[in-house]
This record gives C-alpha cells, structure tokens and sequence, in this order.
C-alpha cells in the first residue's frame, strides 16, 4: 500500500517521469529479460525440431500436389519462426502453442464439418472424380464365362518377369496325326523381349504346339498333358505363387493387340487358372460417360449427385465422388416428410432428457450435500468418499451394470427389488417409457455424485455468519436453503449447469450403451428413430447405420444445427446468470 502511495506522489510531481517510467517497466515485461545461453541453445534446438518436421510434413505434401495444405505449413512455420527468433513479444511466444493447436485441433475441425455439411461426402461418395472412375472401371471387369478356362503355370524369366503357360482343354482339340492335343499359350510381362520365336507383338498370347521341343509336360499318365513349363523359363512352386498372389491379381495378358475388343486372360483368385476377361464399361473423357458395351446404354456424369447416371435414373454402379451439393442436406432436414415428424420428437426428447438429467443430478447431489455438510455428522470424509464412487468408475463400466439390471427375467431390478417372477417384470429396455425410465435412472447414478462435489464445494464457501443470521432472525432451514444457499450457490454453479445441460444434450454414451436408442420405432418411415434416440444419436446412426452407406454430409449439416441450438440455450443461461450475479450485488 505504501508503495502504491509512493508511486502516486511520483506520478504527481513529475508526470512526464512516471510515463517514461511505465514505458520502460512495460518494455522490460514484454522484452522478457535477456535469455541465458541455455534457454537460447533449447529455443534453437525445439525450432530445429519443429521446422524438421514442418520441412518433412511439406515433402509429403507436395508428394500428394495438395497446395492448399502445403501453403498453410509454409506460413505458420514462418510465423513460429519470426515469432521465438526476434527479441520481445513476451505475450506472443506463450499464446503461440495454445493458439496452434486451438487452430489445428478445434477450429479446423469446425470449420471441416461446417464444408462437409454442404456436400454429399458419404459410404458412396468418399472419394475424387477420378477415383470414382477408377473404381467404376475396375468394378466393370467382366469374366467370360462362355470362354474356355484354361490351366496355367507361373513362369519367371531372367528378368524377373512373370508369364503364363496356359493349357487349353475345353475348346475342340486339333488333332495331331493319331492322337487330339490341347491347345497352348503362352503369354506374359514383357513377352516379345523375352521370346522371338513367336512374331506377335506386345503382353499377347502366343499360341504353341504340342510338338514344340520347349515345352514340358506334367508326367501324369494321361492322354491330355498340362504344360508345366518352357525352355529359358523359370517355373515357380506353390509357395512362390502364394508368396505373389498379389502381384499376380493385377496380371492381364492381352488376348491381342486390340485389348478393348478382345480382352485379356486374368488368373483366378488361386492363380491356378485363366480365363478371358473384358470391361463392360468404357469411359469416354472428352464426354464425361461411361458407356456400357453390352447394350450400348450412355450414363454421363452428373455432378449435382456424384454418379454416372443414365437418362432413366439407372445409376452405372453405387460408387460416386465427393460433390458440392448447397442447401440440400438442409433441406433434406427441414423437408423431407419421412424425418419431419420424427425429428419434432426426438428433438423434444432430447431437450426433456437433458434438463431431467441436470435437474434429479442437481438436486440429489445438493440434497447429500446439505446432508453431509452437517457438522454433527461425524465420519464425513468416509461418507463423501463413497458418495463419489460411482464418478470413479468408467463410465461405460457402469452403463453395461445397469444394462443388465434392466434385464426382463432376471434383471436385479425386477426380480430382487420389485419381487417380480421371472418373465412377468417391466420390459425396461423393450417398451419406449420404461426404457425413458431407464436411461434417466442410470444417467442419475452416473451424475449425481459430480452435482455432489461442486455443491459440497460451493456450501462451504458460503460464510457461516449469512446463515447464523438467519437463525438468529428465526429463519426455518427451509428458508435458509431457499432465501440465502440457493440463491448464491445459483451465482457460482449456473455456468457448470448450463456446461452439464450442453453435456446431456449430447449424451451419446449412456444411450448407445444402454437401449442403443432403441426400442425400434416405426420401419414404414424409412429412417431408423428409437424411442430414446436423442439428436446425436440419431445423427450417429445417419452417419453410420443408413442402408445407403454412411451420410457424413447430412450428419454434418446436423451437427451444425445442434451447435446452433446448445450454444443458443447457453446464450440464455449465461444471461441468467448475469442476471443473477446483479441480484446477488
């Protein structure tokens, strides 16, 4: 106090001096001090670090051609640099990390599910275009099943390129003198380099004879011999075919020259046989379709929806792309007639669940508080202690407990409890009220002992002489509770309240572990609403569980509008609170 005294008659008698004076306090504070030799060889080492990983990260990057993402590590490293290398800047070299991982771990994850709700991301469109296309195109591939199947050995050259020797028994043999022989082939990586016997050109079948000196048969008695390899070739075993089933799943060896007419032979998943394979679906870049050769049928892109969709409304196949697609998730939300009526209830559930959950836990937790707040209790720590237990416990731990305390024949609940026999008790997870029932109970067990700390906590911050008062005054204890506890205990827990509302109203866990938002509601609706289902939980079984595949756009879109309507709602408590506060003063 003295020397804020001092400081005052300083700052009187010389004004110009204390500004100076101030000036230079408040460079020093921001300046830092000058560092030590250690503080500056650890700074230098974690930028080393950091700009290491910063250097990699951008290789990879520019690895990918993802130019968006690479310019944004370029400039935060810059940032981070210039930042801890000049002097000063105190305030900025503490804020920097908390303010990068704020960036990277919440405000990037926000601004990402805010994009994704405005497209059709999903199980059929979680891709580019071009990967689309890809996959359409190996989807496309079509065995001929009128095409004989031919036995094959696996041959190697000195190359290490890999070839077929087919062995043909299904077609019309040609007879050689006396005796009909299969037809051969032989056909592979490389061919023409690796024979010049055969003038073919490119990975082509070759056709060869029965009489050819090269070839080795299978010594297996019979009058049709399976070739098992050929003269400057390398037959692999068993072993090594199963060692490169994979290289081999993407082996084609063109039946001629003109691979989009006629094809190519492929193994089968055992690498043990070939038979022709082709692409029903030809896709034309300078027209963005897919043509599918056995009927001539046209499916254009149709970007709006992210598939190749003919003028019918036949899609070529369930694989699409990642589309732009505006307001149609929300419109798909506020105007689709099979989710309207739906979402009005689990909305209203949602909200009844959340304040039911804040309100029985608020109010147990405030009732043992008071209890154990009591100074003529003794042994009060060892109550508090147990009062507590079930926080300690994992969450999910408990919520599987109380599942199978729910159980119809022989849950605890009705056959030790209520004294039901066995297959007469509450069906408390088949029956949408019971199951209500079942959820607050548990979520009750779950919460009441946090409510207990922090009311515990803010009791004994209240000072003895308000309530000796009081008693002095002939206040009840109803009327100490009511007229003074609970108006300020009010001021302090509102904001932990409204922060357990929020919590409930995205309760996922307890409903998932529980009922699973079940019991199951109507199927003619088309869309899969339980009767406990809240908002997230059901946004979770639109984002996982649709018989479309997984919809993260719609999920997404709302994602948002459950932000909108917590964060709304605590809008209004803080208010509350405020309000409180200023009757408190």
């Amino acid at each position: 106090m003295a020397r804020k005294t001092d400081d005052q008659e300083v700052a009187k008698e010389n004004p110009i001096k204390t500004a100076a004076i101030l000036r230079a306090r408040r460079k020093m504070v921001d300046d830092g001090g000058t560092p030590s030799l250690r503080g500056t060889i650890v700074k230098i080492i974690l930028l080393g670090l950091a700009d290491a990983v910063a250097l990699f990260v951008s290789l990879l990057l520019i690895a990918q051609h993802q130019w968006v993402y690479l310019t944004g590590v370029v400039v935060v490293t810059l940032i981070l640099n210039w930042i801890y290398l000049r002097r000063g800047g105190l305030p900025a070299k503490y804020l920097a990390p908390g303010v990068l991982f704020l960036l990277c771990f919440s405000f990037s994850v926000v601004v990402y599910s805010g994009f994704i709700a405005f497209t059709n991301y999903g199980g059929q469109h979680n891709g580019s275009k071009q990967d689309a296309i890809d996959s359409v195109q190996l989807g496309a591939m079509v065995t001929d099943t009128n095409a004989p199947w031919m036995e094959v050995s696996i041959l190697e050259d000195n190359n290490k390129k890999f070839y077929v020797l087919a062995s043909d028994f299904m077609s019309e043999f040609e007879a050689d003198g006396a005796t009909a022989v299969p037809h051969y082939y032989l056909g592979g990586e490389d061919f023409k380099a690796a024979t010049g016997w055969h003038e073919i050109t490119g990975d082509e079948l070759s056709k060869v004879t029965f009489s050819d000196s090269q070839i080795t048969f299978k010594p297996d008695g019979t009058s049709y011999q399976a070739a098992t390899g050929y003269e400057g070739f390398k037959t692999l075993t068993i072993d090594q075919v199963t060692e490169l089933s994979a290289k081999f799943a993407t082996l084609q060896v063109p039946v001629s020259d003109n691979i989009d007419a006629d094809g190519w032979m492929a193994l089968d998943a055992q690498a043990q046989g070939v038979q022709r394979t082709f692409y029903d679906s030809k896709y034309d870049a300078a027209t963005d379709t897919f043509t599918r050769l056995s009927d001539g049928k046209l499916f254009p892109a149709d970007n709006s929806i992210g598939f190749f969709i003919a003028e019918d409304g036949e899609r070529l196949n369930d694989t699409g792309w990642q589309a732009f697609v505006g307001m149609k998730n929300f419109n798909t939300i506020f105007g689709n007639e099979n989710l309207r009526a739906p979402l009005l209830k689990i909305f209203s559930w949602t909200v009844i669940f959340a304040v039911a959950s804040v309100l029985s836990t608020f109010v147990l937790g405030l009732a043992l508080a008071l209890l154990f707040n009591d100074e003529r209790i003794r042994g009060k720590k060892i109550y508090r202690a147990i009062m507590i237990l079930p926080y300690a416990f994992p969450g999910f731990l408990s919520a599987y407990v109380w599942k199978g305390m729910f159980s119809f024949e022989y849950g605890f609940i009705n056959y030790n409890i209520l004294g039901f026999e066995p297959g007469k008790g509450i069906p408390w997870l088949a029956e949408e009220g019971a199951a209500k029932w079942a959820v607050l109970l548990c979520n009750l067990w779950l919460g009441f002992p946090y409510m207990f700390l922090i009311t515990t906590g803010a009791l004994q911050a209240i000072p003895a002489e308000l309530t000796e008062s009081a008693v002095i005054d002939g206040a009840t204890p109803w009327q100490q509770l009511r007229l003074i506890k609970l108006p300020l205990l009010l001021v302090s827990l509102t904001p932990l309240l409204i922060s357990s509302f929020a919590f409930n109203f995205n309760n996922f866990t307890i409903i998932y572990l529980i009922t699973g938002g079940g019991p199951s509601g109507d199927p003619s609706l088309g869309v899969d609403v339980g009767g406990t289902d809240i908002l997230i939980s059901f946004v979770y079984k639109i984002a996982f569980s649709s018989s479309q595949g997984a919809d993260y756009g719609l999920a997404s879109a709302f994602s948002i509008l459950i932000f909108f309507i917590v964060g709304g709602l605590s809008m209004i408590g803080f208010r509350r609170t405020r309000f409180l506060e200023e009757v408190a003063e």
